[in-house]
């Protein structure tokens, strides 16, 4: 674990290096370019959700809630009820 964390360390660190060796009008471009594509990835989701919401067919439907152990009773009753089974219940 600790080779892991010593070379996440040196990829960093050189990393870092190289960002410090380029010059500020360099570093400014990349900031502002980075930014710019956040920018844009936001916008896309948030239209997005904008869309997908806006629709008239998104209805929420309320229902019990069937769990897996739900579907396994139903099951063995259903089994039970087709065998003729004399089991108490």
């Amino acid at each position: 674990m600790k080779k892991i964390r010593d070379k996440i360390e040196r990829q960093i660190l050189h990393a870092d290096k190289k960002w410090k060796e380029l010059p500020a009008k360099r570093q400014r471009f990349f900031t502002k370019l980075f930014f710019a594509g956040y920018t844009v990835v936001t916008l896309l989701v948030l239209i997005s959700i904008f869309i997908t919401t806006a629709n008239n067919n998104n209805t929420m439907s309320i229902s019990h809630i069937t769990t897996i152990s739900d579907h396994t009773a139903m099951k063995r009753q259903s089994h039970d009820n087709k065998t003729g089974s004399t089991l108490k219940k």
